[in-house]
C-alpha cells in the first residue's frame, strides 16, 4: 500500500473509495483469482436463488388456487393438499440450503479479501494458494462473530416488535400508528448502524485476536469519530445492492413480457454490477477498519501483524492479546 497507516486517518468519504480502487487495480491478479473462485459463485448463488424462489413460489400459488376452486373432501382436494404441503417443504428446504451456502461463501470471501489486504500492507509474500489455505481457518472465527451478531440482531428485532405492539395496544390508533412509524424509522437506523458494526467486527476477527462479542465491542469503539463516513458508505453500497436486486427481479425474474435478448442483457448487467459491488464492498470494509485505527492513533505494527497472519499458516505461534494494537502519540 502506498499510503502509510498514520496518513489514512485523513481519508474521507471519497478517499476511501479511491484507495479501495487503487489496491484492487494494483493487485488485480490476486483479486481476480479470489473473485473467480469465491465472489463469482457468491453472486451466482444470490441471483439464481431469486429466479428459483420465484418458480417455486409460483407453483405454490397455482396449487393454492387449484385447491381453493376444488370441492372439499374429494380425492383431488386431498391430493392438492398433499402437493401443497410438499411444495412448501421444498421451498423451505431450498431457502435453508441457499442461506447456508450463501453464508459460507460470504464468510470465505470476507476472510480472503481481509487477509489479502493485510498481507499487502505487511509486505508478506502473497500467492493465491496461500490465501486459499488460510481462508478455512479464518472462516471459523468469522462464523463465531456472525453467530454473535445474529443473536444481537434477533434480540434487537424482538425488542423493536415488542415496543411497536405496546404502542398499538395502549395508545389510541392514530397516536399508536404515529409512534409505531417513529419506532420503525429509529429501528431502521439502528439496523444500519449494527450492519456497519458487523462488517467492522468481521475485519477485527481476522486481523486481531478478538472475535465474537469481543470483536463487536472493539468495532463499536473503533467506529467512534467515523460513524458518518462509515454509515454513508454502507448505505450507498446497500442501496446499490437493493437497486440491482430490484432491477434483476423486475426485468429478469418477473420480466416475461420483455424480449428474451433484453432479459439476458439485464441479467448480465445485474450480474456484473453485483459482482463488482461484492468485491468493492469487502475491500472497502477493510479500508474503513484501517482508517478507524489510524484515526484513533492505534498503530498497526507490521511485524506483529505479519506474525499474526503467519500463525494461520503455522509459521508463527499466535500471540496473546491484540497482536497489532499499539498506541502511539502524535
Amino acid at each position: 500500500m502506498d499510503r502509510e497507516l498514520e496518513q489514512m486517518q485523513f481519508l474521507g468519504f471519497f478517499g476511501i473509495f479511491k484507495e479501495s480502487f487503487k489496491i484492487i487495480i494494483s493487485w488485480r491478479k490476486i483479486f481476480s483469482q479470489i473473485t473467480i473462485t469465491l465472489i463469482l459463485p457468491l453472486t451466482f448463488v444470490f441471483l439464481g436463488h431469486l429466479e428459483i424462489s420465484n418458480l417455486l413460489f409460483r407453483d405454490i400459488k397455482h396449487t393454492e388456487y387449484e385447491k381453493d376452486v376444488t370441492r372439499r373432501d374429494t380425492r383431488r382436494y386431498n391430493n392438492l393438499s398433499d402437493t401443497l404441503s410438499s411444495e412448501w417443504i421444498t421451498f423451505f428446504l431450498f431457502k435453508v440450503g441457499y442461506f447456508t451456502i450463501y453464508l459460507i461463501l460470504s464468510l470465505l470471501s470476507t476472510a480472503a479479501i481481509v487477509y489479502t489486504i493485510a498481507s499487502v500492507y505487511t509486505g508478506r509474500g502473497l500467492t493465491f494458494k496461500k490465501v486459499m489455505s488460510v481462508v478455512p481457518k479464518v472462516w471459523k472465527r468469522l462464523m463465531v462473530t456472525f453467530m454473535c451478531m445474529f443473536a444481537a440482531f434477533f434480540i434487537y428485532s424482538f425488542l423493536t416488535l415488542f415496543v411497536m405492539v405496546i404502542f398499538l395496544t395502549i395508545l389510541p390508533r392514530p397516536f399508536g400508528m404515529i409512534f409505531v412509524f417513529i419506532t420503525l424509522i429509529i429501528s431502521v437506523m439502528g439496523f444500519v448502524y449494527m450492519a456497519v458494526i458487523w462488517q467492522l467486527a468481521s475485519v477485527v476477527s481476522v486481523l486481531e485476536s478478538s472475535y465474537g462479542f469481543e470483536a463487536m465491542t472493539k468495532s463499536m469503539d473503533l467506529i467512534k469519530g467515523n460513524r458518518a463516513v462509515s454509515i454513508s458508505i454502507s448505505l450507498i453500497l446497500n442501496v446499490s445492492f437493493i437497486l440491482v436486486q430490484f432491477l434483476f427481479e423486475s426485468m429478469v425474474v418477473h420480466g416475461s413480457s420483455i424480449q428474451a435478448w433484453k432479459g439476458l442483457g439485464f441479467g448480465v448487467l445485474c450480474f456484473l454490477s453485483l459482482l463488482t459491488l461484492n468485491l468493492y464492498g469487502l475491500v472497502m470494509q477493510t479500508m474503513i477498519y484501517l482508517v478507524c485505527k489510524s484515526y484513533h492513533h492505534e498503530n498497526i505494527d507490521k511485524g506483529d501483524l505479519s506474525n499474526h497472519l503467519g500463525s494461520y499458516l503455522g509459521e508463527y505461534k499466535s500471540l496473546s492479546g491484540d497482536v497489532q494494537l499499539e498506541q502511539y502519540h502524535v
